[in-house]
């Protein structure tokens, strides 16, 4: 277990190893939405070449006019391919539970955003182009299963470990509920740190409204340690960024060390490689919490909030 930031670790015992009980509503429940799922990846690797201009007809945003028939033949014909298909059947052999979890995510969707028009799925192999497993464009949702196979998994061998952590069918939904979350909340235009993890902390906030059934970890793409970790020491973290002046500060360099994936935090101290990457969306994420605590706000209302009232009317205080 990782040692305890800024003093001794001290345990919780059961808060934070057990789950809270999480059931979807009936609400929730009770709204029909039509889902088509399309295992493009499939279709492709069982074609013959023959069949070439029907998938183009089927899915043409997926051939760009500017390659010819042949470039999609030696497609089918190639080892690597072949083999990321296999691994990638082996591991989804089925998508049934994954169509579930995204049914069901797609209710919780409409449910708090009732005009949203649910996508088509669409799943294909991206050749582990990891920084774009998910794809979310209008009316379709484009997922590169290649990316989901386990940290392990001998493909990702090349790739940092902390980007290989977050390659595990666990965090799909997670990912796409992300992809989501770009569609409704804007960027901010204000430069300050607070106004980022804030950012951060709505789309993790959204999640917890998503995804009720998922972990803590799965939303924000965390090992359980890690989460505990930044439990264990969201205090210290919290007098870290208020005793620096770090919260309305611009410097550039506050995104690397807090906000971007990275494989763990930088305080600067001795003990900064046994932090977890992006422990400032984390903090964002107590702080909107807090604030939906503290406020009748609803859930689209929050999204368009700015990120000093957030904070102002959050009262947030880490736990000690």
């Amino acid at each position: 277990m990782k040692t305890r930031f800024f003093a001794l670790l001290f345990i919780y015992f059961g808060f934070y190893s057990c789950k809270n009980d999480k059931e979807v509503s009936e609400d929730v429940s009770k709204i029909q939405i039509n889902l088509a799922v399309m295992r493009f990846d499939r279709q492709f690797a069982e074609a013959k070449p023959e069949d070439i201009p029907v998938l183009k007809n089927e899915f043409p945003y997926l051939f760009p006019k500017q390659y010819s028939d042949s470039v999609w033949i030696a497609r089918l014909n190639d080892t690597l391919q072949k083999e990321l298909y296999n691994e990638v059947n082996a591991e989804f052999p089925n998508f049934a539970k994954e169509t579930a979890d995204l049914e069901l995510l797609f209710k919780h969707i409409v449910y708090y955003f009732p005009d949203y028009k649910v996508p088509k799925v669409i799943t294909v192999i991206s050749d582990v182009d990891y920084s774009n497993r998910v794809i979310l464009a209008d009316t379709l949702l484009l997922i590169g299963l290649d990316n989901y196979l386990g940290k392990d998994h001998r493909f990702y061998g090349g790739i940092e470990q902390y980007i290989a952590a977050g390659l595990d069918k666990d965090y799909l939904m997670s990912d796409v509920a992300s992809a989501f979350s770009k569609t409704k909340i804007r960027f901010p235009s204000d430069r300050t740190f607070l106004a980022q993890i804030i950012f951060y902390g709505k789309e993790l906030y959204l999640k917890d409204k998503l995804l009720p059934l998922a972990s803590d970890a799965q939303k924000i793409v965390y090992t359980d340690e890690d989460l505990e970790w930044a439990r264990v020491n969201e205090e210290q973290i919290w007098r870290y960024f208020i005793e620096r002046e770090i919260l309305y500060s611009t410097d550039n360099m506050l995104s690397p060390r807090f906000l971007d994936p990275a494989p763990f935090s930088k305080f600067r101290l001795e003990l900064d490689n046994e932090s977890p990457g992006r422990l400032g969306r984390y903090m964002g994420w107590q702080i909107v919490r807090a604030f939906m605590n503290n406020n009748e706000v609803k859930l689209n209302q929050l999204l368009n909030l700015s990120a000093e009232e957030i904070f102002k009317k959050s009262n947030y205080k880490p736990k000690k």
